[in-house]
């Protein structure tokens, strides 16, 4: 036998580097409708392909084809486009607002709006998400305040969480929105408890779990394939693969298995991966899931194949990590210019239309943002009083708490 000769340690590194040519030669991205839709109760084992693959919808001039088509109406389709374009000028005026010192902290969605706002489209009244803190779009989709959102974000008087979350971290148990936790993946076998205990109780409600790339090299990424999987837990299993978790590329977390999905092969649970960029793709993929799970069928996990185009948050310089014009080169296009072309193919939209939407929106989200700005800012106005820190946490305040309560004379 030959000598091996010394052993060396193998660190993964991207394709390119800032300064070099963008380069996503490595992204096999199937034709638009090539990827047969299963019946629900499939066998994991005849669709393994799925989690090698990529879903799409939208072709390449706009228009929807293949089995996972003709889901949603035009109307449903409208409102999809107008949710987008809201949680995208929501974003805008937000992180302005942080660079203004308003708010200590933001996080944009720039890139990855179809995700989460086609997602809450293909669940049910009751059904729990247990979110990331770039799932916005749940709460955009379902109807929440968007002044709400922005009191938390400021941390002011109206701050419904008190000020005790950092912002962004929203949480409404009415919309469906568990409460975001700052320890990454924590909320992944969260969310394979919660739907477990539904379950039990024989409710008709379903969880859905949200991870991005990075965190799945977290151990409760794996606890919680194992419970979902022995257990058949009614919830969905979302991995958001943005390509980068920080400044680090996704081949770090995701080590040999080829793509996030494969993950869940090995468990048995069925694996697909949707084009993220694609509304109509990642519509049809949930409602799947969600059926799946409803149906006592167990869980899902759905690779959503997307692009951070922005910051990982308002305290990252993207441009030390990769290329600046990386963004421009991502071959998924742009989720909201991609679903824009498909109505204006259907004849419901025009660029005409779409420019008055754009401005309606932005007057929209700027009078939102004037009424939570009167309620007070980071550092000005009303704030959360001190009282709010005694209060909400136990049914009866132990004696200790008492003292200090009367002692800060609230």
């Amino acid at each position: 036998m030959a000598d091996a000769g010394m052993l060396r340690f193998h660190v993964p590194e991207p394709e390119v580097r800032p300064g070099g040519t963008p380069d996503f030669s490595n992204v096999p991205i199937p034709k638009a409708g090539s990827v047969p839709r299963p019946e629900i109760d499939v066998d994991p084992r005849t669709i393994r392909d799925h989690a090698f693959s990529i879903i799409r919808v939208l072709n390449r001039t706009g228009e929807a084809v293949g089995p996972w088509a003709g889901l949603l109406s035009d109307e449903e389709l409208l409102a999809g486009l107008r949710h987008m374009m809201t949680l995208r000028t929501f974003d805008a005026r937000m992180q302005m607002a942080q660079r203004q010192g308003k708010t200590s902290f933001y996080m944009q969605h720039l890139g990855e709006e179809a995700v989460a706002c086609a997602f809450r489209k293909a669940l049910a009244p009751g059904d729990m998400n247990f979110p990331t803190y770039r799932q916005a779009g749940l709460l955009i989709a379902d109807g929440y305040p968007m002044v709400t959102m922005m009191n938390q974000i400021y941390s002011n008087e109206a701050d419904p969480l008190k000020g005790r979350q950092l912002p962004i971290m929203y949480s409404s148990k009415e919309h469906g929105f568990f409460s975001i936790s700052g320890n990454l993946a924590t909320q992944y076998i969260q969310a394979v408890g919660w739907a477990m205990a539904s379950a039990i109780s024989n409710d008709s409600k379903i969880a859905a779990a949200w991870i991005g790339d990075g965190s799945t090299a977290e151990s409760d990424f794996h606890s919680a394939l194992v419970f979902a999987s022995t257990y058949k837990a009614p919830v969905v299993l979302n991995v958001v693969n943005n390509q980068w978790a920080i400044s680090t590329f996704q081949g770090i977390a995701r080590g040999g298995s080829g793509t996030f999905a494969a993950r869940g092969l090995g468990f048995g649970i069925p694996s697909l991966r949707v084009d993220g960029n694609d509304y109509l793709a990642v519509h049809a993929v949930a409602k799947w899931a969600a059926e799946r799970a409803r149906s006592n069928l167990g869980p899902t996990l759905v690779e959503y194949v997307t692009y951070r185009a922005g910051a990982h948050s308002s305290s990252d310089d993207p441009s030390a990590y990769r290329p600046k014009t990386e963004s421009d080169a991502w071959p998924l296009g742009d989720p909201i210019v991609r679903l824009k072309n498909h109505l204006i193919v259907l004849g419901v939209w025009s660029d005409e239309r779409h420019a008055q939407a754009e401005a309606e929106i932005l007057d929209t989200v700027i009078a939102a943002q004037k009424e939570a700005e009167s309620h007070g800012t980071l550092h000005a106005g009303g704030k959360p009083s001190t009282r709010d820190m005694f209060e909400g946490l136990y049914a009866e305040m132990p004696p200790h708490l008492r003292r200090q309560r009367q002692q800060a004379g609230v």
